[in-house]
């Protein structure tokens, strides 16, 4: 991945900065780097924006809702490196729901 393109690296860049993961997803679907970590950018977003659910629970929502917040922060974090490092790391347990949702074979 030494020649990355800086159009595709910026569209990967977009898949880990909240709700702009949509854009690479809607406008580079033919380039496999940008599609891998669109993919991972989305299952953080959703993770996310489904951890603002868990803050309504009584008790222990406003922790996990703080917990899951640091966790989505440095797991973005660590996809933009591997952006900026032209890698396709796979983030531990995110990879893995992506490539459910979304289906290996697509890289």
């Amino acid at each position: 991945m030494s020649g990355v393109a800086m159009k595709a690296k910026v569209m990967a860049a977009f898949s880990y900065l909240g709700v702009l993961c949509v854009v690479p997803l809607l406008f580079n679907r033919g380039d496999s780097f940008v599609d891998f970590h669109a993919r991972q950018g989305l299952v953080l977003w959703v993770w996310g924006v489904l951890s603002m659910f868990v803050m309504h629970f009584p008790g222990l929502g406003p922790y996990l809702f703080s917990t899951s917040t640091v966790l989505v922060a440095f797991l973005s974090l660590f996809g933009l490196v591997s952006v900026a490092l032209n890698q396709s790391w796979k983030i531990p347990f995110i990879a893995g729901v992506a490539d459910t949702l979304f289906g290996e074979g697509r890289r």
